[in-house]
């Protein structure tokens, strides 16, 4: 079995999730009509990521139903980045992934949280994800600063998946880590990476764009520019991982009795 993604890179509109919601709907069309299985949109593109205090009263428990109305409406399954309550008080930046029947099948929440602007809106969660599947393709995610960290992409890999799956809002001058470490990271754990991020200017942010899909060689699969707005679209082979895996034996040759 393999599965084709789809990874739609746009500005959204900040504060306004109909808009974004008619974003996403468009996407998931096209992205149907192109033959992917899901759709990935960027870190926090339901309601928009550097808005201030217009966040808090956008994050609702029914975000994530319209999420699931417009994947049954669309027919694909879609990983969609938005704000969520924490139970404990505070904001977390979220994402849920809703297959195309309206199934939820995981929740995460944002384990690392970079500089004042993340830690000013939400608060951190506190586990990594676990794997899930589609179409026997095994899946992991994160959300933006997470995979700057090696040790969350490694679990990952350890937990057996195929991808990583990243929803994120890479800002200047931050491009060298969508252009160089993305790549490395695919490299060093034999793992597909599907790097979602937006672009244009939002508040004070400019967004570095440069959305890909890198197979578990390194090698870059589809990409988007630093402006480009659009879909990117790639098949994760399962096979393609054993084999990197058996060519590049990084995960079975560690000396793991001395780290």
């Amino acid at each position: 079995m393999t599965l084709t993604i789809a990874g739609l890179q746009h500005d959204g509109v900040p504060g306004d999730v109909d808009a974004n919601l008619a974003i996403i709907a468009d996407a998931a069309r096209q992205a149907v009509a192109q033959g992917a299985r899901v759709l990935v949109t960027p870190e926090m593109f339901v309601t928009g990521y550097n808005i201030g205090a217009r966040l808090a009263p956008l994050a609702v428990p029914e975000l994530v139903d319209r999420v699931a109305a417009v994947a049954v409406e669309t027919g694909i399954a879609i990983i969609a980045g938005l704000p969520e309550q924490h139970p404990d008080g505070g904001i977390t930046n979220s994402l849920v992934v809703i297959d195309r029947d309206g199934t939820e099948l995981l929740r995460y929440r944002k384990t690392h949280l970079f500089g004042d602007l993340d830690r000013s809106l939400f608060v951190q969660g506190s586990t990594l994800p676990s794997t899930f599947e589609l179409d026997g393709v095994t899946l992991s995610v994160l959300i933006c600063y997470d995979v700057e960290f090696p040790e969350t992409v490694r679990a990952a890999a350890l937990d057996g998946a195929d991808a990583v799956i990243v929803p994120t809002a890479q800002m200047e001058p931050y491009a060298h880590i969508a252009e160089r470490l993305i790549p490395v990271r695919a490299w060093e754990n034999q793992i597909h990476v599907v790097y979602i991020n937006r672009v244009g200017d939002e508040g004070d942010l400019t967004y570095v764009g440069r959305s890909s899909i890198v197979s578990p060689d390194g090698t870059t699969l589809a990409a988007l520019g630093p402006a480009e707005t659009g879909l990117l679209i790639a098949t994760i082979d399962p096979e393609t991982t054993r084999r990197a895996r058996r060519e590049n034996p990084y995960l079975a040759d560690r000396r793991t009795d001395l780290y």
